[in-house]
């Protein structure tokens, strides 16, 4: 599968083309700020874009929605939404087509209410759920706590060859990997939900004492 990061601006947001190459039918992941780039990448190499989707509804993920459906003619869906062609619902579980593959909703809830990531292929588009080297801001009750089975339940449940790409480069590195994570992200080494808070009440505590930028 093609991926193609693309750095729009805003809070170093991250938007997504992801391509099922021998179909050239692509995917589109929370257009931001410059959605005409990736509207022009597409059209540069040949892809055809059937699905826009945000992680969560948040403006600096979400904002680009318009132009990009100008520009495609495809309407951006988010958790809960129903695309008005297939009647499919973007909920857990659900699979939208794409090509010979397929984009799989991972309800994974905790940053928002709404946060969903996407498994397409060997890929999975993280939103503000995980980052590379750390997870997505919450509160320190029940969107933690929300946070943590979604990381715990869901991401660290695929495969550890599984790519990953967050939405936003605020972690150690831009993509990395399900494997590499559960190797090294401090927080998903934390040994239970308690010790997975206090971090993240201490996070800048930590960063300073482990050189972290």
């Amino acid at each position: 599968m093609h991926v193609k990061q693309f750095s729009p601006g805003g809070d170093r947001n991250f938007a997504y083309l992801a391509a099922d190459e021998p179909s050239g039918e692509a995917m589109v992941v929370d257009p931001s700020f410059t959605p005409e780039t990736v509207a022009r990448y597409a059209a540069d190499t040949g892809f055809t874009v059937r699905w826009v989707f945000n992680t969560h509804r948040h403006f600096d993920h979400s904002n680009g929605n318009a132009v990009m459906e100008r520009l495609t003619g495809v309407r951006a869906l988010a958790f809960g939404d129903t695309d008005p062609e297939t009647g499919i619902v973007v909920s857990d579980g659900a699979v939208f087509p794409l090509g010979d593959l397929e984009v799989r909703v991972l309800h994974t809830p905790g940053h928002t209410p709404d946060s969903i990531c996407l498994l397409a292929g060997d890929a999975v588009f993280t939103g503000d759920t995980l980052f590379v080297g750390k997870v997505g801001g919450t509160d320190y009750g029940e969107g933690a706590r929300a946070e943590y089975e979604s990381l715990h339940g869901k991401l660290m449940t695929l495969p550890e060859e599984t790519r990953v790409f967050p939405g936003h480069d605020v972690g150690v590195a831009p993509s990395s990997t399900i494997g590499r994570e559960k190797r090294t992200n401090p927080f998903l080494l934390r040994p239970d939900f308690a010790s997975f808070v206090h971090l993240k009440r201490t996070w800048l505590e930590y960063k300073r004492k482990h050189g972290i930028a």
